[in-house]
């Protein structure tokens, strides 16, 4: 994948020039140049976007490789629907900044609020349990807050509370945080939204919280080889 991403790159260089520039000495150094289509400057070298070295999936036994495969279908159906209400917000509150009279500003809200609210309850009578609990964490990773706050500061603390009481129900909490350092579910979604991201399954958008999946890998993994270790002995 990651051949294939730089090679993505390669190809989308218009052009190679070589120039010639003289040193004092009088000797002659070649330089290679790339004209990237649409820049008009001659530059000696492109930047590229990070891209995160994912690891070849490894599963024990069958039974994890089934799991990880069910949980991947959930979070690409679910991820959209979190990223739209990320930027639902993202939205709200700059266009709030703008909204200078009071009034106004509460009109703009109520307006914003019927429509995620509508989008989302025609959607989530679609979703199954599992899925909903996915959903409810992304929310928590693309925005920051959890799905209980935005509808308490969006409505009120009381429909909050309703709306919590009724997910319990169903065994989903919308108080439910994005934890890739303490669940290890929560980490494999995260993986699965990585290599999504990079095969361009799932448009990326930023976390709002603060986490290195590096080095989550490298913890995780050490904590399956000392798991592996216990059960050999």
């Amino acid at each position: 994948m990651l051949k294939k991403k730089l090679l993505y790159l390669i190809i989308l260089v218009s052009g190679t020039v070589f120039a010639q520039e003289r040193i004092p000495e009088g000797d002659t150094i070649h330089k290679e140049y790339m004209i990237i289509e649409g820049d008009s400057i001659p530059r000696e070298f492109i930047d590229l976007e990070e891209v995160l070295l994912l690891e070849k999936l490894r599963f024990d036994n069958e039974t994890e490789r089934r799991r990880y495969l069910i949980l991947r279908h959930k979070t690409h159906k679910v991820y959209p629907y979190a990223k739209l209400a990320s930027e639902r917000l993202v939205e709200l509150n700059s266009r709030l900044d703008l909204i200078k009279g009071r009034r106004d500003q509460k009109r703009y809200t109520k307006i914003v609020q019927n429509y995620i609210e509508e989008q989302f309850s025609a959607e989530l009578k679609k979703l199954t349990r599992t899925e909903g609990q996915i959903l409810v964490k992304l929310i928590h990773r693309q925005t920051g807050n959890t799905a209980f706050d935005l509808i308490k500061d969006l409505k009120s603390g009381w429909r909050a509370f309703w709306y919590n009481t009724t997910a319990s129900m169903f065994d989903i909490s919308l108080k439910k945080e994005f934890d890739p350092e303490t669940d290890q579910e929560d980490y494999l979604i995260e993986d699965i939204l990585q290599r999504a991201f990079q095969a361009n399954k799932l448009e990326k958008q930023p976390t709002a919280l603060d986490f290195d999946f590096l080095e989550l890998t490298d913890k995780w993994k050490t904590t399956r080889k000392s798991g592996s270790n216990s059960k050999a002995g």
